[in-house]
C-alpha cells in the first residue's frame, strides 16, 4: 500500500481539483498508520481503532483502513488523493486538513519510576539538572529541558513506525535504568508507562512554569471544503463524548478540562462538565 501512495503522490493535484462534497458513503474510510499504538495498529488494538469503530457504527457503515507511516507526506497520500476520508487524531489547528471540534485535550507528562525524586511537575525543576531525560526531537520539552541542563536523550520524531517506535523506546529506557526519566505526549506516557515492569508513573504536567506549549486539543480531521462530514462528525463527537472519553480513560491517557486541569480518570466517562 505505502509504495501504491507513494507512485499515486504525483497525481494529487488533479484528484483534488474542486470536487463536489460526498454526501452519501457506503464505508468509513479512516486513514491511519497501521503500527502507532496506542493510536492505531492493524490489529484494531489502539484507542483510535476504538473510536473509529464507535464512529462506524453509529454512521451503520462498514469500517475500513487505508494503511500508511504517518510521516511526512502522510496527508498528501492519503487523505487529499482521497483514498480515505477522516483522520481520528489531529491536532487542533493543524494546516493541512479541515479540523472538527475537539473531542479531548491532553498534554505531555513526565515518566519516572515509582520511587525516582525526579517526580516534578515544571520543565525549569532545578531537579532536573544534570539528569539523563529522554525527549522526542523537535518537540516541546526539548528547550526547556535543555535550558534547566538537563542530560537529553534524544529520539527521532519523524520514522517509520514498521521499523521502530522511538516514543516506546524512551520509555523502555527509562524502565530499564539507561534514563532516569522521559518526557512524553501524555497518550503515549499514559499507555507504554502502564506497560513496565513495574508500571512507571506519569506526571502530568499541568504546573509547568516554562513558555513551552505542552498541552494540545485534538480532533479529527478531513477534507477542506467538506462541511457537511465536518457537521457529521462533530454531531456524534457532542452525541458520543462520555463513551469516548472512557476509551481514552481506558488507555490511560492523561484528560484535560477546558481549563487546563486535569480531569479526575473516575468522573471523566461521565462527560467533562466543567463549566
Amino acid at each position: 500500500m505505502a509504495g501504491l501512495l507513494a507512485g499515486l503522490a504525483m497525481f494529487a493535484s488533479d484528484v483534488r481539483a474542486d470536487l463536489p462534497e460526498q454526501t452519501q458513503r457506503d464505508q468509513l474510510r479512516v486513514c491511519a498508520d497501521g503500527n502507532n499504538l496506542p493510536f492505531t495498529n492493524e490489529a484494531g488494538e489502539g484507542f483510535e481503532n476504538r473510536i473509529a469503530e464507535l464512529l462506524a457504527d453509529d454512521l451503520d457503515l462498514p469500517l475500513e483502513y487505508v494503511w500508511a507511516p504517518q510521516v511526512m507526506g502522510f496527508v498528501r497520500n492519503t487523505l487529499e488523493l482521497r483514498l480515505c476520508d477522516v483522520m481520528i487524531g489531529v491536532a487542533a489547528g493543524y494546516g493541512f486538513v479541515q479540523n472538527t471540534n475537539d473531542y479531548y485535550r491532553s498534554i505531555y507528562s513526565l515518566v519516572v519510576p515509582a520511587d525516582s525524586d525526579l517526580a516534578v511537575s515544571s520543565l525549569d525543576d532545578e531537579a532536573l539538572k544534570g539528569r539523563r531525560v529522554g525527549v522526542v526531537s523537535e518537540t516541546p520539552p526539548l528547550v526547556p529541558l535543555r535550558r534547566v541542563g538537563a542530560r537529553v536523550e534524544g529520539y527521532a520524531l519523524q520514522t517509520d513506525t514498521r521499523a521502530r517506535t522511538p516514543a516506546r523506546e524512551a520509555i523502555e529506557d527509562v524502565a530499564a535504568g539507561r534514563t532516569e526519566a522521559a518526557v512524553l505526549w501524555g497518550p503515549i506516557a499514559g499507555y507504554y508507562a502502564a506497560r513496565q515492569t513495574p508500571p512507571l508513573e506519569v506526571v502530568p504536567l499541568v504546573d509547568d512554569d516554562t513558555d513551552a506549549r505542552l498541552d494540545y486539543r485534538i480532533t479529527m480531521g478531513v477534507r477542506q471544503g467538506e462541511p457537511y462530514w465536518k457537521d457529521t462528525l462533530n454531531d456524534f463527537i457532542e452525541r458520543h463524548q462520555d463513551e469516548i472519553n472512557a476509551i481514552l480513560v481506558d488507555y490511560g491517557v492523561p484528560l484535560l478540562d477546558r481549563h487546563g486541569q486535569l480531569i479526575d480518570p473516575l468522573a471523566a466517562s461521565g462527560g467533562q462538565d466543567d463549566e
